[in-house]
């Protein structure tokens, strides 16, 4: 069997914390407690894992150096307020009402949750120049160095590896990283030179010798793979929770000793933005977990390199929800030039603790833009929506939107190929991909700051929702008709009413879309969605997916129904909405699966939380006929299509 070889590097693991520098003598407590309750409770049996304590070093006088004249007002800030809202790790849990979101979030204290690997970064030798290739391997302050085990009999993994495979042809070795995600699912991100790996069956070795299918699932910055994997049963039980093992063979391969801890995902930092500014954006999980609760910017630093004593720490400006802005870095240290690849971190002031990262940072090239900026552009987070996105796209593109950016959330249907139909057709799509769960509002604010270079205005609203004024019955499409709306200075934001259209009859998806072939609503509207004007939006990127937060000077300008609404297909056919119980997107929005916050207005009324049909679903929801958006696109877009009926312009 031919095998694939690729340059092998192999790090000694210490499990254990070590001192970042041997004279320093101040300890920071740093505690790890897990419930068991935190993975939706399938397989737990135990529902209370007691705490695991450490105690570990820090540099405390040397990393701030640069900063000491600015001096930190911490106030609170022992306190940490725990892990995001869908994964509880608290016996003390809070019902919040937000505005018009019902919340249900967290709330830790008087515990930190350290990861505390990142004493080790000290023990590489970061004064050489490191290509951003190789970079990309050391992933930080865990020093997850795993195996990609290749079809080979009777391989024995051990961990850490440092000789086991020295001088073997037979194996190759790829530095990874494994995330525990939600629903019991191992995120691991491999950095591999190896080809086609997508086009090869891989699986997930787990120290209890229990094996699963790895699933590939998309490909991050610098060439970093992902895959997902199921946590076994058996596993599940067994603390610590170890990294998987990726391997291409199932058969004959057994763990002998521990691999590195996953890291968590409700306390990471997993992206970075850079749009060209003076400022540079992380994107962190646990720190910020309930909805109007931030903990102030003073508390806090970003870290660029793989540790405190020799990377670049710079000033936090501002910390909302799971945005933290940070000044632009020099990284002219590192390889004499200001391009270069780094780990990106946050830094905890107090106790100097380094928040664990999966994220890298490059500093953006400036690129000038031909042909100027849109003036409007759609955004929107997709999960499984190729049998909707034609219709989507091809309405809003006749009345005005100019680009649509689509933030996929893991779907594993064809929406590639839909999307290059409508490339092909000259429809301006970009996908990008966004494999973080409940994090719409961070993708939001990812799209708010590096689109604001190539559109103008930004329109906010999902695939099953559509932009719609009463006044066009008489008019033909026009890209002219929803930019005609759009108000000058001083407004920074238009806010749309919401009609929600229920299943109307239906008991499947109709084939001529959505617009026609659902008609019966709630006769109220309810909520709102918003077009926003991306130089108005505040620097703190805030937003609560229906609408942003502005900079001072701005107004919101409020329509009227009879002038321009959404129309949301929210209740479709129990079929589709029955792919809504899928985790939800919102990092505040309560799960439609949990108990609590039945009567939520995220909620369908009265279905509660499980996915089981109710009685009577076709009619439900159904207060008033509106034909209006149904007739109008039937006009616009319905072609004779012989004695079978009306063919639409999506229905390619």
């Amino acid at each position: 069997m031919a095998l694939i070889k690729i340059r092998t590097i192999f790090i000694i693991q210490v499990h254990e914390p070590t001192e970042f520098h041997a004279h320093h003598d101040v300890t920071s407590s740093v505690h790890s407690p897990l419930v068991a309750t935190e993975f939706d409770n399938d397989d737990v049996t135990s529902s209370s894992i007691s705490s695991k304590k450490f105690d570990v070093k820090s540099p405390l006088n040397t990393q701030f150096n640069a900063l000491e004249s600015t001096g930190f007002d911490n106030g609170n800030s022992s306190t940490v307020t725990g892990y995001d809202n869908d994964d509880v790790t608290s016996t003390q849990i809070h019902e919040v009402n937000s505005g018009t979101d019902d919340v249900t979030s967290s709330s830790i204290s008087n515990t930190q949750f350290h990861d505390v690997n990142s004493s080790m970064i000290d023990k590489f030798d970061n004064d050489d120049e490191i290509s951003s290739a190789l970079i990309t391997q050391f992933d930080g302050h865990n020093v997850n160095y795993l195996p990609l085990i290749t079809d080979h009999d009777d391989v024995t993994v051990t961990s850490p590896v440092s000789s086991q495979f020295h001088d073997n042809d037979d194996v190759t070795v790829i530095a990874n990283v494994s995330v525990l995600f939600p629903a019991w699912e191992a995120l691991v991100i491999v950095r591999t030179d190896v080809e086609n790996n997508k086009k090869s069956s891989f699986y997930c070795l787990f120290d209890t010798s229990e094996v699963t299918e790895a699933k590939f699932y998309g490909t991050l910055s610098f060439g970093r793979e992902t895959y997902t994997c199921r946590l076994p049963t058996r596993f599940r039980r067994r603390l610590p929770f170890r990294q998987p093992v990726l391997t291409n063979t199932k058969d004959d391969v057994w763990v002998t000793s521990a691999s590195p801890e996953l890291l968590r995902w409700n306390y990471i930092v997993y992206d970075v933005i850079d749009n060209d500014e003076n400022d540079v954006v992380l994107l962190v999980k646990g720190i910020n977990s309930r909805q109007g609760v931030n903990r102030s910017p003073k508390e806090f630093r970003c870290l660029f390199g793989d540790d405190l004593a020799k990377g670049v720490v710079t000033e936090v400006s501002s910390s909302l929800q799971e945005v933290f802005r940070c000044k632009r870095p020099d990284l002219s240290r590192f390889t004499g030039s200001s391009q270069s690849v780094v780990k990106a971190s946050l830094v905890i002031v107090e106790g100097n603790h380094v928040v664990p990262s999966i994220a890298y940072y490059e500093p953006r090239r400036k690129v000038v833009k031909e042909g100027g900026k849109k003036l409007l552009c759609a955004c929107t987070m997709v999960y499984n929506v190729a049998k909707f996105l034609k219709e989507w796209v091809i309405y809003h593109a006749n009345i005005g939107v100019e680009k649509f950016v689509l933030y996929d959330n893991g779907s594993d249907d064809d929406l590639g190929a839909v999307v290059e139909v409508l490339k092909s057709r000259g429809y301006d799509v970009e996908v990008r991909f966004w494999l973080w769960p409940k994090t719409q509002e961070a993708g939001f604010s990812h799209a708010a700051f590096v689109d604001k270079g190539s559109c103008k205005w930004m329109m906010f609203i999902d695939v099953d929702e559509f932009v719609y004024s009463p006044k066009w019955k008489t008019l033909k499409p026009s890209k002219g008709l929803v930019p005609s709306l759009l108000p000058a200075s001083p407004y920074g934001q238009v806010t749309i009413k919401c009609y929600e259209f229920g299943p109307s009859g239906q008991k499947r998806h109709p084939l001529t879309g959505v617009t026609q072939g659902y008609n019966c609503r709630k006769e109220v509207e309810n909520r709102h969605k918003s077009i926003v004007l991306l130089d108005a939006v505040h620097e703190s990127l805030l937003n609560m997916i229906h609408h942003f937060k502005l900079k001072d000077g701005y107004r919101i300008m409020k329509v009227e129904l009879e002038s321009l609404a959404v129309n949301h297909y929210k209740y479709q056919a129990w079929v589709e909405f029955k792919a809504k119980f899928r985790r939800r997107v919102s990092a505040y929005v309560v799960d439609w699966t949990r108990s609590v916050n039945l009567k939520s207005n995220d909620r369908a009324p009265g279905l509660g939380n499980l996915a089981v049909k109710p009685d009577g679903w076709e009619e439900r929801f159904c207060e008033v006929r509106d034909n209006r958006l149904r007739d109008l696109t039937r006009r616009w877009f319905g072609r004779r299509n012989g004695r079978s009926g009306v063919r639409m312009a999506w229905q390619i």
